[in-house]
């Protein structure tokens, strides 16, 4: 017997180098609300606005399309943000007893966000005040250091209890420490003195050149916040026990025992503690006294309220989440005498809600990002590519009449308009549905609720058609419901049918929930898309797959029990087809039940264990080698490798796995199902017990949609041998090409598949791909991917890549999302592997649920309960926020440290760039800005010749005497030298 052994084939040079042009994984930004925030900010002369949240990540908000992102390195809670005035700089306080200064600078003609210093506090930080040159920091001992800015040095100036204590009477001491320091502020006409308010009630205005106390004011009531009025002349306090007072402040009286006013809003009963006040001046009336907190401990004391006071005018807003923090936008200029505030933008727990203060009854402001995306759960997504120009500016035009927006574009579903994702319209399905639930109505602002009413009205899938406007949103309680975009309101009934997926099968009884009842008579719908048919599926399980064909009017949907296919221009069922097995019991109990056998579940679930062995071959174990004999060893038995990898042994599954019969996918395609000459509609089928089922579909022509019914006729039926649930099902031309869309060919928007070659049909099962030539459904080619990799499908997608070194240069791949989090491309049809990336971590069940492709190589993921990550797969096509910030500072840190080049971001340097940044680097080392902070020089950029050693030598050597000018730079100035360098 002759025995033949296949050595693996290298890599093909030029082969990789077009991978190289195609693929590249990177992720590149967030869309939604900034999960679980914790600080807020406003820049009022830049106009920006800084969010932190408990995991450390900072980001700044200005008018749509500018957005940056900052992550600090240990993974700590933001507690509070400081921007300092104009400069484009902040500083970020952690709950790890750190402070950082962060400063946006210019790389690549766009704006980054990129942490400077970092400092370590003394003592426990409490709240900080900041100017433009000083940093207060008070803290739980009730001490207050003192830093310089923008160095974040140390100064000898800290301030201590004992200090202070030498001041303060003889019968307000008692014998008691005044607790840490609850707020500083800064005076507002004057900023040399600072307001230190103390935990115990004690508030003390302090000189700082002086360093001595100017006033005291002896409160007795535990302090929360301070505030100054606008004028300097008095400040407000807040406190734990439901009310504010009014202090005056005054040269003459140094010592005051006794505010000019006290209130309690909500008294005289126990009140919760008023955590913030701000007190605004206006021109035309009485100040403008905004507060959080407060409320009736009794009945109120779990609401989240903040309460806007002025004249006789009393509101109280209450939110579904915690208040955070609120700022007002108001006049700032120090000429002004009036602060006059526009809006109140208060940050929440779960959304950001903006209040018009200019307007009569102070009416909330759609913001232009940051929706609540998460305002119901997130239940399902669905992504559009190349929305219509026409289709966009309707939905626009629709969301702009349900909400209108001033100085923004406001517009069913969400959509990304470059990077910004926000609300463009939408549409509630439960007003088509009697809700006997609703028997009250509450005042409440914001959009934030996840307590819906009903658990059936839960949306789990959508299928759209960009070209007709056609809109289907399948439901957990079995409702399908077929919308129409329409740019007039409408007044209509809502034609329902019923489709009984049993088929009279015998021996089955319906356990779980019951349909919702829809509503009889006409329902008032405003423009935008209106619901015209509602399908009921019977029973009314939770529906697992939709599908929606609009050229031949058809929607296609599925469930645990099987799948039916309906007219809904003639509003008929068209096809209804069981999928049930004997033993599916748990497919008579839905979603809902609780009567769901865990005695069974375990049992089923050793009996996998049981079952499952490994190949008598095992995988190569390469260990790290701890000498140049194991590596060679190691090299040698990875080149001696066979050609066919080593496979492990997957059991069939049994066809009595509870709920076997759930359809998991569907799909329309023309092609060749009944003989190899003539094509037509089709429709497809998968079916969690590896069953696939193809239909030959005779649909009218358009002009005899009225008179003749679309007709259904089963033409395949496969099973798959190992019985893994078919998760896609995807019909290949005669190019090995995906079928184009409904309308692009009748529309010339995309080229006429191929119908002269050989069709294809690709069926992705969790355990393997398989391609079967068409119509005789036999195989042509598969890769095993549970079997080489160890792991199990859980998303797939067809997407076209174009190279980045041509745009006339693309290809067509398979995108798959693993169950451990990474994604595999490959080839088709051949199937050949291409690239793999580490994208979710395995532990985010969530997020690899969630995971949606697009069709040019980029991706959406839940990493949060409100927030969408994109990432792209693609060389080319990225999405990412590009925008400039431009500042002026008075200490520019930029000015005394080099430029280092930034890091390629999908893109390439090429020699001649990389000569550029070098010397821009060191021209920017050898201008004149070195012996001038405030001067600037024009650099000229050589791009001509060669990157050599020597150039990088001569760089290496210009650094160094960099640092010698930065030294001799801080000497000259004061300070202690290594402070401006990094």
């Amino acid at each position: 017997m002759m025995k033949f052994r296949f050595r693996r084939q290298g890599n093909d040079p030029h082969r990789e180098k077009i991978k190289q042009d195609l693929f590249a994984f990177s992720k590149t930004v967030e869309h939604g609300f900034p999960n679980q925030p914790s600080a807020l900010a406003y820049d009022p002369k830049l106009q920006l606005m800084a969010i932190g949240t408990k995991s450390g990540a900072i980001k700044i908000y200005g008018a749509p399309g500018v957005e940056m992102t900052g992550l600090h390195k240990d993974t700590a809670a933001v507690t509070q943000i400081h921007f300092l005035y104009g400069q484009g700089r902040m500083l970020s306080l952690l709950d790890d007893n750190t402070i950082h200064l962060w400063e946006i600078v210019q790389r690549e003609n766009r704006s980054h966000l990129v942490e400077l210093h970092s400092f370590n506090l003394p003592g426990r930080p409490g709240i900080e005040s900041t100017s433009c040159d000083l940093l207060a920091l008070g803290t739980e001992g009730g001490g207050v250091h003192f830093l310089e800015l923008p160095t974040l040095t140390l100064l000898n100036k800290s301030l201590f209890q004992d200090e202070i204590m030498q001041s303060v009477p003889e019968e307000y001491k008692c014998g008691k420490s005044l607790g840490p320091v609850e707020s500083l502020q800064e005076h507002p006409q004057d900023s040399d003195k600072i307001l230190i308010g103390y935990s115990r009630g004690l508030v003390v205005l302090w000189d700082l050149n002086s360093r001595h106390v100017v006033n005291l004011f002896l409160g007795k009531q535990q302090l929360e916040s301070l505030v100054w009025v606008r004028s300097g002349n008095s400040f407000v306090s807040s406190h734990s026990a439901g009310g504010y007072m009014v202090w005056a402040v005054s040269s003459s009286n140094p010592c005051t025992h006794d505010p000019i006013s006290s209130t309690i809003p909500y008294g005289p009963f126990p009140c919760k503690a008023v955590n913030k006040i701000l007190w605004r001046t206006t021109e035309l009336g009485s100040p403008l006294v905004l507060f959080s907190g407060g409320m009736p401990r009794a009945s109120y004391g779990d609401r989240h309220c903040l309460t806007i006071l002025q004249d006789s005018s009393h509101v109280t807003l209450d939110f579904t989440s915690r208040v955070i923090d609120f700022f007002t936008i108001h006049c700032t200029d120090k000429e002004k005498e009036f602060d006059d505030p526009s809006a109140l933008v208060v940050l929440l727990e779960e959304e950001l809600v903006v209040i018009d203060l200019q307007m009569a009854g102070w009416p909330t402001v759609p913001a232009p990002y940051l929706a609540p995306l998460h305002s119901s759960a997130i239940t399902c997504s669905c992504h559009i590519s190349n929305v219509p120009p026409k289709l966009w500016e309707r939905v626009i035009s629709a969301g702009q009449q349900q909400c209108p927006l001033q100085n923004y574009e406001n517009g069913l579903y969400w959509l990304g308009f470059v990077f910004v994702l926000y609300v463009a319209h939408k549409r509630d399905i439960a007003t088509l549905i009697n809700n006997p639930c609703l028997l009250f109505i509450y005042f409440q602002v914001g959009c934030f609720d996840p307590y819906s009413d009903d658990p059936r009205l839960g949306i789990q899938k959508i299928s759209v058609c960009k070209y007709s406007g056609k809109l289907v949103v399948a439901g957990t309680a079995g409702q399908v419901i077929v919308m129409v975009l329409s740019d007039e309101k409408s007044d209509h009934m809502i034609d329902v049918a019923t489709v009984d997926l049993l088929q009279d099968r015998e021996g089955f009884t319906w356990k779980g929930h019951d349909r919702l009842p829809p509503k009889s008579g006409s329902v008032v719908f405003a423009p935008g898309f209106q619901p015209v048919v509602l399908v009921q599926c019977m029973p009314p399980a939770a529906v697992t797959a939709v599908t929606l064909h609009a050229e031949w009017n058809l929607i296609a949907f599925g469930t645990s029990h099987g799948f039916g296919l309906f007219d809904y221009h003639r509003r008929n069922p068209v096809l209804a087809r069981c999928t049930l097995h004997p033993n599916d019991s748990l497919a008579m109990e839905g979603p809902l039940s609780r009567v769901k056998s865990l005695k069974k579940s375990l049992r089923q679930s050793f009996r996998r264990i049981r079952k499952s062995r490994v190949s008598g071959k095992k995988r190569a174990v390469v260990y790290s080698p701890t000498s140049k004999v194991q590596e060679a060893n190691a090299q040698l038995a990875e080149h001696d490798a066979e050609v066919t990898p080593v496979q492990r042994r997957i059991e069939p599954r049994s066809a009595d796995d509870s709920l076997s019969g759930v359809v998991r996918c569907l799909c329309f395609a023309d092609t060749f199902l009944r003989d190899g000459t003539h094509h037509g509609p089709t429709m497809w089928a998968g079916t969690n017990s590896g069953s696939v089922y193809a239909y030959a579909l005779d649909v009218p022509s358009q002009e005899k949609f009225s008179e003749q019914s679309v007709e259904a006729l089963l033409g395949k039926e496969i099973q798959l041998m190992h019985r893994a649930p078919v998760v896609s099902i995807a019909v290949l031309d005669g190019r090995g090409n995906p079928l184009p869309e409904p309308y692009e060919v009748s529309r010339d928007l995309a080229k006429a598949p191929d119908m002269q070659g050989s069709h294809s049909v690709l069926i992705t099962s969790e355990e393997q791909f398989k391609v079967f030539m068409l119509p005789k459904v036999s195989a042509k080619t598969k890769f095993k991917l549970t079997a080489h990799e160890g792991c199990r499908v859980r998303k797939v997608a067809l997407s076209n890549f174009t190279s980045v070194s041509s745009e006339e240069y693309s290809e067509n791949a398979l995108v798959c999302l693993t169950n451990l989090g990474d994604i595999h491309v490959f080839s088709v049809p051949a199937l050949r592997p291409q690239v793999r990336y580490d994208c979710i971590r395995k532990e985010d069940i969530s997020g690899i649920a969630s995971c949606v492709f697009t069709k040019t190589g980029q991706g959406f993921y839940l990493i949060s309960p409100s927030e969408y990550e994109r990432f792209s797969l693609s060389a080319r096509v990225i999405t990412e926020p590009l925008c400039r910030v431009d500042v002026e500072r008075p200490h520019d840190l930029s000015a005394h440290s080099p430029t280092l080049p930034p890091q390629a971001n999908g893109t390439h340097k090429t020699q001649a760039e990389s000569k550029a940044l070098l010397y821009e680097m060191r021209s920017a080392l050898s201008s004149p800005v070195l012996d001038s902070p405030n001067s600037s020089a024009d650099i000229t950029l050589d791009t001509t010749g060669e990157l050599t050693v020597e150039d990088v030598k001569d760089f290496l050597m210009t650094v160094d005497e960099a640092e010698n000018n930065f030294r001799n730079i801080a000497e000259e100035d004061g300070r202690p030298p290594g402070i401006l360098i990094n």
